[in-house]
């Protein structure tokens, strides 16, 4: 099980220089960044956890930080936590994606989902009713310009005509979906996913077997599927019960906050994962190279 980390990146946290290089110099598996691209103040919606952290209205552009990620790292994963693909142009994502992916080596996870602010989605010409539907055919136009060989896609929300489309990712990024359990989409998943990404652990025992189900029923092979958990407050006990389930891999949250409180949680946390992580831990303890840029 790998164990990765994300936060609310915002101007006024720590860098994501800063951020990655110290998380690759502990074993960390990756770095998983979240989007919002602005918070109407008029908004109605409610916030899913409660109260809105005002950080969501501060978020950095994940593809800018996880390409500054990528520069001063060779092993650290970069991921998505999530991306609203609705709210993107396909053709100008599948370049910004394939753009990262071809100079990272293939590092890249997509984390997508279909997002939980009506408002900020209607800013960016999103029907809410059909959300789904739209990131399905924005994902399959985005798999079209990433093929080897020019493809056409043709759908009810979105095409492209069968074009030359450069640089190709180094490999088409692992896709995994977020939301809540249920069969709709867990169906969705297996028609044109790679996983699973939902935040916290509650109901996985019963959750997991029916999007294994759900996977078998489409036809795809069980070792394909892959679950990330996000969100994770880790304890020994949380990572054994995780690791027990068959979770792929557990993305701890660090706080949105500058280089010396997150490094002391960062500190804290590679002590409780230490089994979980990719470098011996005398490796950890080498001083880390760089400063807060």
């Amino acid at each position: 099980m790998r164990v990765a980390a994300t936060l609310y990146l915002t101007d006024e946290t720590i860098t994501p220089v800063r951020l990655a290089r110290e998380l690759e110099q502990r074993g960390f598996a990756a770095l998983y960044l979240p989007e919002h691209s602005h918070i109407p103040v008029s908004r109605e919606t409610p916030y899913p956890g409660g109260e809105l952290p005002p950080e969501c209205a501060r978020m950095l552009n994940p593809f800018v930080a996880l390409a500054q990620a990528a520069a001063v790292t060779s092993r650290l994963g970069l991921g998505t936590n999530i991306t609203l693909v609705g709210q993107h142009d396909p053709i100008d994502l599948a370049k910004q994606i394939a753009t990262l992916g071809h100079l990272s080596g293939g590092r890249l996870t997509l984390g997508i989902g279909y997002g939980w602010n009506r408002e900020e989605a209607a800013d960016h010409g999103v029907e809410w009713r059909t959300r789904h539907a739209l990131v399905r055919d924005r994902m399959a136009v985005m798999r079209a310009l990433w093929a080897e060989r020019p493809t056409a896609y043709e759908g009810e929300f979105a095409s492209v005509r069968a074009s030359e489309a450069h640089p190709k990712p180094v490999r088409a990024p692992r896709t995994l979906i977020g939301g809540a359990a249920g069969p709709k989409l867990f169906a969705r998943i297996a028609e044109y996913a790679d996983g699973w990404l939902p935040i916290g652990g509650a109901g996985l025992r019963d959750a997991l077997p029916a999007l294994r189900a759900a996977w078998a029923d489409a036809g795809r092979e069980p070792g394909d599927l892959y679950v990330a958990l996000s969100a994770v407050e880790p304890t020994e006990g949380k990572l054994a019960h995780y690791e027990e389930l068959g979770i792929d891999e557990v993305i701890v949250q660090l706080p949105a906050r500058g280089a010396a409180e997150v490094l002391r949680t960062l500190d804290g946390f590679s002590d409780t994962c230490k089994r979980y992580l990719s470098l011996a831990p005398a490796a950890r303890d080498q001083p880390a190279t760089g400063t807060d840029l």
